[in-house]
């Protein structure tokens, strides 16, 4: 799938080999908009393709996280003022799955700690509601978030793929794998199977 991708914000190094995405961030990069912080930051990577209507995309992720606001996983983009980012960060030393919702103004929510580097992201747009999943297994699906994200118009189209960013920093790894767009997956909120 990385072959119909393309780059907002490339990064200086990065190359697709054997099906994985490998790249290292630019310095100070970042997806946020002003909310408790003032500013406005849209320099970090994102590799994506375009999709028009509902659908799930889906990641592997594995990153060496060691600074604060290391992160990386999936971004869903209509615009500059309106994403949704999922991921793991690093956040107080440890790894915890997050997402920020941006509408406008961004807000920021943390989930369970990611108690490895290695994991799956899952985001899903259907019927005018985001479902974002994580799972440290591949196996079991937890869900990290829940949101009303319809498309602002009836011609928009999505940008949607890996994402990662170090806005105290630069050169965290990360390696992308299995990247997937398809048919949205409509299960139950609870539904924690493949």
């Amino acid at each position: 799938m990385f072959e119909q991708c393309r780059w907002i914000n490339e990064p200086a190094q990065w190359r697709v080999e054997n099906d994985t995405l490998h790249v290292a961030t630019d310095p100070n990069t970042d997806f946020w908009r002003k909310t408790h912080y003032g500013f406005v930051r849209d320099n970090g990577h994102v590799f994506a393709t375009d999709i028009d209507g509902d659908f799930t995309a889906e990641v592997a992720v594995d990153g060496d996280f060691s600074a604060l606001y290391d992160q990386a996983g999936l971004m869903v983009r209509e615009s500059p003022e309106r994403w949704v980012k999922s991921g793991a960060e690093y956040n107080d030393g440890a790894l915890t799955f997050s997402t920020v919702l941006t509408n406008d103004l961004s807000d920021w929510s943390l989930g369970s700690r990611a108690n490895t580097n290695r994991f799956r992201l899952r985001m899903t747009i259907a019927q005018g509601v985001l479902k974002v999943q994580c799972s440290a297994d591949e196996r079991h699906w937890t869900l990290m978030r829940l949101a009303p994200f319809a498309a602002s118009s009836a011609t928009a189209r999505w940008q949607v793929g890996p994402m990662c960013c170090t806005p105290e920093r630069g050169g965290l790894t990360v390696r992308f794998s299995d990247f997937r767009i398809g048919p949205p997956i409509v299960k139950d909120l609870h539904d924690t199977s493949m």
